[in-house]
């Protein structure tokens, strides 16, 4: 398979998963080794990495849940478990994305829609209704002292403002559906905030269960 590619994670990939988290993220935490390693055991069809001949340069990852308990707000650490992945609920019919990143030297080479699109298959093979997640505002910190939040996300919305993370998801067919506050406190540039978005599987066929089948592919 030619590269760039797209696979599901393996143990062997989180050392270079947590340098490069470090990296993407310098002022927020990295993963550590048994909270990927727990997310690999609890749910390893909805782990995805992207690789070139020079290793990992990506990663997404992803649990199943029952929206209907969440819907309404929610915190990054309460969803996922701080990252251990335990509200993960096969019974489930949203596939909720809780991390995307990619190498910063490599960003603007298409990797990031790979990914995306990596996860986008994984709901189809599924059967899931949809794909939701909470994503970084990293440009609202050069407006916070002129506008909300919400009014800035509605303005990268509305194509007046343009943000690294919000302006690619809405390119790649996500809808913006509000904006939560205090979902990650120690994202400074976002200042804690995230914008909520979701994908409709147009194949999603409610008279179908839910199917996890270990050889799905992203």
């Amino acid at each position: 398979m030619p590269y760039p590619r797209v696979r599901h994670t393996r143990v062997e990939d989180i050392p270079a998963l947590i340098a490069l988290q470090a990296r993407v993220y310098p002022s927020i935490p990295p993963w550590n080794r048994r909270k990927l390693r727990e997310q690999l055991d609890v749910f390893p069809q909805g782990q995805i990495v992207v690789e070139t001949e020079d290793g990992v340069v990506g990663c997404a990852s992803a649990l199943i849940v029952l929206w209907d308990d969440w819907a309404e707000s929610h915190t990054w650490r309460e969803i996922t478990g701080a990252g251990t992945f335990d509200q993960h609920n096969p019974d489930g019919r949203t596939l909720y994305g809780a991390e995307v990143f990619v190498d910063p030297e490599m960003r603007g080479l298409g990797l990031g829609h790979l990914l995306y699109e990596g996860r986008r298959n994984l709901c189809r093979a599924m059967n899931l209704k949809r794909i939701i997640a909470c994503g970084r505002l990293p440009g609202y910190a050069a407006h916070a002292d002129a506008m909300s939040a919400e009014f800035y996300a509605q303005k990268v919305v509305w194509g007046d403002l343009t943000d690294p993370v919000l302006s690619f998801q809405l390119r790649e067919g996500f809808s913006y559906c509000g904006v939560i506050p205090d979902y990650l406190p120690e994202d400074v540039e976002s200042h804690g905030n995230a914008s909520l978005i979701v994908w409709l599987n147009p194949d999603y066929d409610p008279t179908r269960p839910t199917e996890i089948k270990e050889d799905i592919q992203p």
